[in-house]
Order: structure tokens, then C-alpha cells, then sequence
């Protein structure tokens, strides 16, 4: 085996691994069914499908989960609401300063969903959550 031949087999392996590792990527970017589902909490006595557990939404602002997001208004208070932006159908992305933000172009939502700056005109959609326990579930 000379040099060239060790420099040609190591070049075809390390272009190799790169497109195993970009086919892993895409594989895992490309799985749609996890993204919408609720990720399942870490407390095995927590109840299946929770959201969140109540310490985690801080009271004045929320939690994004999946396809919903939960705010904690007032303390005790809990609100479910659809993170699909009513605006072009983006999904929002943060909850700070007491909004709800979508990144796309800029809406803004209340903690209870309504419209607090456009070009949304239109208020998040409601999803019913209650509390079970220690933990925020789908109602």
C-alpha cells in the first residue's frame, strides 16, 4: 500500500461519515409525529399526557409544549392556548414580558391569547387544561 492509496481510503471515509451524518440529521429533522406531541414529563407519577408541571409556569408568563402553550396569568390561574400563530400560521415562539411572541412577523399575544400587536387580528385559539395534582394536563 503506498501513500496515495492511504490518502484516497481515508478521504472516502471521511466524506462517508459526513453523508451518514447528514442522512442521520435529515432522518431526525424529518420525524413530524414527535414534534406536535407533548414531551412526556420527567416524574414517572406524573399523569400521562401532562403538559408541564405547575412550578414551571411561572405566574405572569408561560410555557410553550408541543402544539400548546400554558400561561399562568394570575397565581393559579392556568390558560391553554394553540401556539399556531392566527396570522400566517406560524408557530409562536417564545413567552416573555408577559406576551406571547411569534417570530415570523412579529404578533404579539396576551397571556390569555388575545391579540396585543398585529398583524394577527385574531386571538390564539383555546386549548382546556386543568391541573392534576402537581402537573398541567389537556382538560
Amino acid at each position: 500500500m503506498t501513500i496515495d492509496d492511504f490518502s484516497l481510503n481515508r478521504r472516502t471515509a471521511v466524506v462517508g461519515a459526513g453523508a451518514l451524518a447528514v442522512a442521520a440529521t435529515l432522518t431526525a429533522c424529518g420525524s413530524s409525529a414527535s414534534e406536535s406531541a407533548p414531551a412526556a414529563p420527567a416524574d414517572p407519577g406524573a399523569p400521562a399526557g401532562a403538559l408541564a408541571k405547575v412550578a414551571d409556569v411561572p405566574v405572569g408568563g408561560g410555557v410553550i409544549v408541543g402544539d400548546t402553550v400554558v400561561t399562568q396569568p394570575t397565581a393559579g390561574n392556568f390558560v391553554g392556548l394553540s401556539s399556531t400563530c392566527t396570522h400566517a400560521g406560524c408557530k409562536v415562539a417564545t413567552v416573555a414580558k408577559g406576551t406571547i411572541n411569534c417570530p415570523c412577523h412579529g404578533s404579539r399575544f396576551g397571556l390569555d391569547g388575545a391579540v396585543r400587536g398585529g398583524p394577527a387580528n385574531e386571538p390564539l385559539a383555546a386549548k382546556p387544561v386543568r391541573v392534576e395534582g402537581d402537573s398541567i394536563v389537556p382538560a
